[in-house]
């Protein structure tokens, strides 16, 4: 899904996501900047859905760049299947023990 296909989504959808897991570098709007938009629009802020990025693009500056855009989470896409899956199921597990908003 394109990152303006996820704000239509969002802007939407009667259904809260349960997380979105972004990378950085998308094509016409970065992960960067969707999270902004998702940080400046009410109706979408009272929704509260986890933000993380899922991403190649490490390096110091853009992980500080990631947590001070209040991003919950910076993953690195792994290289095989096997490390995909085992990330994804921990990211899993810890936002469905996680106290949110969205689960009352």
């Amino acid at each position: 899904m394109t990152p303006q296909e996820a704000l239509d989504f969002l802007n939407q959808a009667d259904t809260i996501p349960f997380l979105i897991l972004s990378d950085i570098n998308m094509p016409k709007l970065s992960g960067f900047e969707l999270r902004n938009k998702l940080r400046t629009d009410e109706q979408l802020q009272l929704k509260c859905i986890p933000y993380l990025f899922f991403s190649t693009a490490l390096n110091e500056q853009t992980v500080i760049d990631a947590y001070s855009a209040s991003v919950q989470g910076f993953f690195v896409k792994p290289n095989s299947i096997e490390e995909l899956e085992k990330t994804i199921r921990v990211i899993m597990e810890y936002w469905m023990r996680c106290a949110a908003p969205n689960n009352f």
